[in-house]
């Protein structure tokens, strides 16, 4: 097959995909409130899965339906790669636990996965009404506007950002997210640290923001912000430069006048 041909697939699938998605945080942001639900953990968790239930009920059936013989990775905190062919790799409340404390930071997303690589994407924020989309070889764009990553070159100009995938990581993970916060907050300019990954990544992709990376392989937080910086113009590897793919142990995304000077820095990083 040429690879004219799911290209241009692909895009003819963009808008029933992002139609999807906009449905989807229709549902999401019925159920925003401006203040926290729940006290306790397991009240917290129980909002969490609503959320996600809600959304799933109305996002699933559509994606299948519009990509035929595709499948669906159930585990949304699950890391690793997939078993060859196309698969929806979907976070129905990306950033719950910010929706569930009343917070603002938290999208919509579906992206398609080709034998492990990311080639369509839409990330939708209900509460703006911004939608993000790529498609592999296509570009990346906010709404109607074409995205482009930074211009930066020099790290110590850089607004860089990190943050933990998932809660209850092992130890030594949180103990290199520390120690890397702190070899950037000497080398970049300024860190932010917060979840989700993808609503830092957009930033990554539109310029704002100049580099992003996490120690862990969880892909629903990885692959629609992994499409939009490489079709934005950036450079997105694990730590050791090699091209990132849902295989892979770690991720970096940066523009591409920074990427060298972040890895060596992570590099360091035991």
């Amino acid at each position: 097959m040429s690879t004219a041909m799911p290209f241009a697939a692909d895009t003819t699938l963009l808008s029933e995909v992002t139609a999807a998605v906009k449905t989807a945080g229709r549902t999401l942001r019925e159920r925003h409130t401006p203040h926290a639900r729940g006290v306790s953990l397991d009240e917290v968790v129980a909002e969490i899965h609503a959320n996600d239930d809600a959304v799933l009920d109305v996002l699933r059936e559509p994606l299948l339906r519009a990509r035929p013989g595709s499948r669906w990775a159930e585990d949304e905190l699950a890391g690793g790669a997939l078993p060859a062919g196309e698969w929806w790799v979907v976070d129905p409340a990306e950033g719950n636990i910010n929706h569930v404390h009343g917070l603002e930071d938290w999208a919509v997303t579906a992206t398609l996965v080709r034998d492990n690589r990311p080639v369509l994407t839409v990330v939708h924020l209900p509460l703006t009404g911004d939608t993000y989309t790529a498609v592999a070889g296509g570009g990346a764009r906010l709404n109607d506007r074409p995205l482009k990553v930074s211009a930066k070159t020099d790290l110590g100009a850089a607004l860089i950002g990190t943050g933990q995938a998932r809660p209850g990581e092992d130890e030594r993970t949180f103990r290199r997210i520390g120690d890397s916060v702190t070899a950037m907050l000497i080398n970049g300019l300024v860190v932010r640290v917060s979840v989700p990954a993808t609503m830092q990544l957009i930033h990554v992709a539109a310029g704002r923001m100049d580099a992003f990376w996490q120690f862990s392989d969880v892909r629903s937080g990885l692959v629609a912000g992994a499409l939009l910086v490489s079709e934005a113009g950036g450079t997105v590897t694990d730590l050791a430069g090699e091209p990132w793919t849902t295989g892979s142990r770690d991720f970096l995304a940066a523009a591409p006048g920074i990427h060298a000077a972040a890895r060596k820095v992570l590099s360091t990083i035991a």
